[in-house]
């Protein structure tokens, strides 16, 4: 777990199995030799397994342990730890993995409790359905077309529209369809925490 981008592959996997190259389009900056090496090292801790989907896909995929999976707490208590940080840049490159873990993350529970709704996101190449409600911010990859609300856009959209407070619907925000009040609602549920010496 101390290997320099291990954390990383591990959050990229939380929402479920990814081929070797949506990984490693999500991690800029690793190598394929890199990657290779911290897959195999995940999949020998019993971290991660790799397995090839059934037909017609037929393509090897990596994907979590159920142990693995208990690393999100950790995860998200340390993306709490760092978007503290007074160098933390909440415009910096995001996946669609990591953008879905900072919902986990930075939301506030009576907020939740008080707003059950079902919010749908539509990345690029992307799809997540978030459910709100008492339990918190619940987070699967896929589609709900029944959602409250859908909102479109990629990850930068969305941390402007989500923590920069900036609307919906303009250039570089998210675009909104449903329940326009409500995709508010959502909205008011996230912020970026104080950061350290202000």
């Amino acid at each position: 777990m101390g290997e320099r981008w291990s954390l990383l592959v591990i959050r990229e996997l939380m929402y479920g199995p990814r081929r070797f190259g949506e990984i490693k389009a999500n991690l800029p900056g690793i190598s394929a030799n890199v990657l290779t090496q911290r897959l195999e090292s995940l999949e020998e801790a019993g971290i991660l397994v790799r397995r090839k989907l059934p037909s017609p896909a037929n393509v090897q995929v990596y994907d979590l342990t159920d142990w693995g999976r208990e690393a999100e707490v950790a995860i998200r208590e340390m993306g709490r730890w760092a978007a503290r940080s007074p160098r933390h840049d909440p415009l910096a490159f995001m996946s669609t993995a990591s953008a879905m873990t900072s919902l986990r993350t930075l939301y506030d529970p009576a907020k939740a409790a008080a707003n059950p709704m079902t919010v749908a996101f539509h990345f690029p190449s992307d799809a997540f359905v978030a459910r709100v409600g008492e339990s918190g911010v619940e987070v699967v990859r896929g589609d709900a077309p029944d959602a409250d609300v859908t909102l479109t856009g990629d990850t930068l959209a969305m941390r402007h529209t989500i923590y920069g407070k900036r609307g919906f619907d303009g250039e570089g925000l998210l675009t909104v369809s449903g329940d326009r009040a409500l995709a508010q609602a959502f909205v008011d549920l996230f912020a970026l925490p104080e950061k350290v010496g202000a």
